[in-house]
């Protein structure tokens, strides 16, 4: 799954060791979830998305889909 997460972030100039103490998550999980190699639980998903004050849907998106 791909996300906007560092360009928002960057956007609020927060480091992602802020963005991990706003989301009561260690700075290690917003580098994976930044980077693809982990995806967020749907709580945190939310979370993220309530912080930034945007959709969901709008953060996160599939990666290109295979028929």
């Amino acid at each position: 799954m791909r996300n906007r997460i560092r360009e928002l972030r960057g956007a609020h100039g927060w480091s992602q060791a802020h963005l991990a103490e706003l989301l009561d998550v260690s700075r290690q999980t917003v580098i994976a979830i930044e980077s693809g190699r982990y995806d967020p639980s749907l709580p945190l998903a939310f979370a993220i998305a309530r912080l930034f004050g945007q959709a969901i849907e709008t953060i996160f998106f599939p990666d290109e889909e295979t028929p």
